[in-house]
């Protein structure tokens, strides 16, 4: 019996034990018991549900066409991002418009998942467009495509937005 089974089970006894409860009165030791018997049905609907997550994941993006694309800023960076545009082979991938809070996260050292697609082995490029402010609040818009080999493994590749220019580097 798997577990979606069982937490079937247990929510229909919990039902009837509830009607049950419902016509008689209830002590606290009674509330008490139903109140564990909730608890433990939330803890495994959140175990069933954390794990449908992460099949849902392994059947949308297969390790061996899995790509993901992140975005950091170089420490000690001025630049202030408002956008990104991201085209893998020419097509659109992924576009992000930054709240100061998402800026404030990345100068902090954090680092966003911007894109996790499909692709098929073998030679790939992908072209990055920024849009935000330098250090001197000198609006800017540097483009950069990198080229990157896919193989079976997933592919990671870090955007790092750094200088003063707001100049990309890619990292694999």
């Amino acid at each position: 019996m798997n577990r979606l089974q069982k937490l079937l089970i247990a929510i229909t006894l919990l039902g009837a034990s509830l009607s049950g409860v419902m016509a008689q009165p209830t002590s606290k030791e009674q509330i008490k018991g139903l109140d564990e018997q909730v608890q433990d049905i939330k803890k495994d609907v959140l175990a069933i549900s954390s794990e449908l997550l992460q099949l849902e994941e392994k059947l949308l993006y297969p390790s061996n066409t899995q790509v993901s694309f992140f975005v950091s800023l170089a420490p000690g960076s001025k630049v202030q991002i408002d956008s990104v545009t991201i085209k893998v082979d020419g097509n659109d991938a992924a576009h992000h418009i930054y709240t100061f809070k998402e800026i404030e996260a990345l100068r902090s050292g954090g680092i966003q998942r911007i894109h996790t697609g499909n692709i098929r082995t073998g030679e790939h490029s992908v072209e990055v467009t920024l849009i935000g402010k330098t250090g001197s609040n000198t609006e800017f818009k540097p483009v950069a495509t990198y080229k990157f080999k896919k193989l079976v493994e997933p592919k990671l590749v870090e955007i790092v937005v750094g200088g003063a220019d707001g100049a990309i580097q890619f990292k694999e």
